[in-house]
């Protein structure tokens, strides 16, 4: 299971920045102005021979003072409390501020390892200045910057050094793991209550290795798997915590550990920016996907062009992975709900399943001569043989050909419908790859 990074600090310290630069992406928008992040940023990075997740924390858009200090101590509690390392962001240029202060005595509190990362030290001249840094009392600074890279394989280092080390996680490998994930009030904890009130003894909970995922063991009507803890299915400690990046960041954990996600959509508000923002991770993650629109009951006019538009219009915003698989449920009235299982079922042996190399090669080679990939300057591009690779997380094919530098995205994705057309892939995420033969 891939350890969390958490990244906190004040605003304008430059978290985002690094959160770009540590990414290797420019997802996070970096501006002037104190409270840009809105949304919550999430990506991998990959460093030597590890990856873990990165989350960045901004978003603190304030009237006052006081709603800025209460604002700050919600995220930075939330953070110390789902992440394994807390990266604590501070502007050498500025110098320390109260509110540094303020967010260093939660910190010390907590017994999360924390790294003190004095941003901004753009020349070697400015690294003197992070001595001040001492006085928050956790540790050496680090001093980088984020902006021009200076000192960052430096951070990474010192990252890997203080993580705890992954556990492998104690349940039955083989298993499917089952993720329901969605936004607040979604309709998470009815579905997974609606799966698991009856005949109660044959389930059982069986807690993961680390406090923040709970397995509970599903086992009837001839299915067997694990549901996954997200963030509806645990009471949370306190209600006036930041619910929207409560969710995110323990659906991340739920993701990393699940096969096949169910992501669940509300009927009576539609697909939404949050549903977006899940909807992503499940994608980066590549994990299988089924999508259940909840609360179906209390839709007035349930006739097939309704149901028709709701799916058109959520391929259309979910677009390009669009071979998945849609329901119309609800959990209150447990319409459908041994459909969803039965579908989930269904995902995770398409994402299991394996195709013989003699008949990949006798239907996708006619398919490939008769559509072959367009000619680069005056050169063609002959595809001779295509097997599926072994010991994959998702199905992974192989294409074997003259000049694979020259074979771009559009052919891949024509080749990944084309298997998709033969094969049932739905609602799994496919790799292409293209080599040289």
């Amino acid at each position: 299971m891939a350890n969390l990074v958490a990244i906190v600090g004040r605003p304008n310290v430059g978290k985002s920045t690094l959160f770009n630069r540590l990414t290797q992406s420019r997802q996070a928008i970096v501006n002037e102005e104190a409270g840009t992040t809105r949304d919550r940023q999430y990506g991998k990075v990959e460093w030597l021979t590890k990856e873990f997740s990165l989350v960045d924390t901004g978003g603190w858009v304030v009237n006052s003072d006081d709603i800025f200090e209460a604002e700050i101590n919600k995220q930075v509690k939330i953070a110390i409390d789902e992440a394994d390392v807390i990266l604590f962001v501070v502007d050498v240029q500025n110098g320390l501020t109260d509110l540094d202060m303020d967010v260093a005595r939660i910190l010390r509190r907590s017994r999360k390892p924390v790294l003190v990362v004095a941003n901004k030290a753009d020349n070697f001249g400015l690294h003197n200045d992070a001595a001040e840094f001492y006085a928050i009392g956790l540790g050496d600074p680090i001093c980088i910057s984020a902006i021009n890279g200076s000192c960052t394989g430096d951070l990474l280092d010192r990252i890997l050094a203080v993580m705890p080390e992954e556990k492998p996680m104690e349940v039955e490998e083989e298993l499917p793991r089952i993720a329901i994930v969605g936004r607040p009030n979604a309709g998470k904890s009815s579905l997974v209550n609606a799966f698991i009130d009856e005949e109660r003894n044959i389930v059982t909970d069986i807690a993961g290795t680390t406090r923040d995922s709970i397995y509970t063991r599903y086992d009837k009507f001839g299915l067997n798997f694990y549901l996954v803890d997200t963030a509806g299915i645990r009471k949370k400690g306190k209600v006036n915590e930041d619910l929207e990046y409560y969710s995110v960041i323990r659906s991340i954990r739920a993701i990393e550990n699940s096969d096949v996600c169910v992501l669940m959509i509300d009927a009576t508000r539609g697909i939404e920016g949050q549903d977006l923002n899940i909807f992503s991770l499940i994608q980066k993650n590549k994990k299988g996907l089924v999508v259940c629109v909840n609360k179906w009951d209390l839709v007035e006019d349930k006739n097939q062009k309704v149901i028709s538009t709701f799916t058109n219009a959520i391929r259309e915003r979910l677009a390009p992975f669009t071979d998945f698989p849609i329901l119309f449920i609800s959990a209150v009235t447990k319409q459908r709900i041994f459909k969803v299982l039965e579908t989930v079922q269904q995902v995770y042996e398409n994402r299991k399943r394996r195709i013989p190399t003699a008949k990949l090669n006798e239907v996708m080679l006619p398919i490939i001569e008769n559509y072959p990939p367009p000619a680069w300057k005056g050169k063609y591009i002959k595809i001779k043989y295509v097997t599926q690779l072994p010991a994959t997380s998702i199905p992974s094919f192989a294409f074997f050909c003259n000049l694979p530098q020259w074979v771009k995205e559009p052919y891949k994705r024509f080749l990944e419908n084309k298997l998709r057309e033969n094969w049932n892939f739905t609602g799994t995420p496919i790799n292409i790859f293209i080599r040289e033969k």
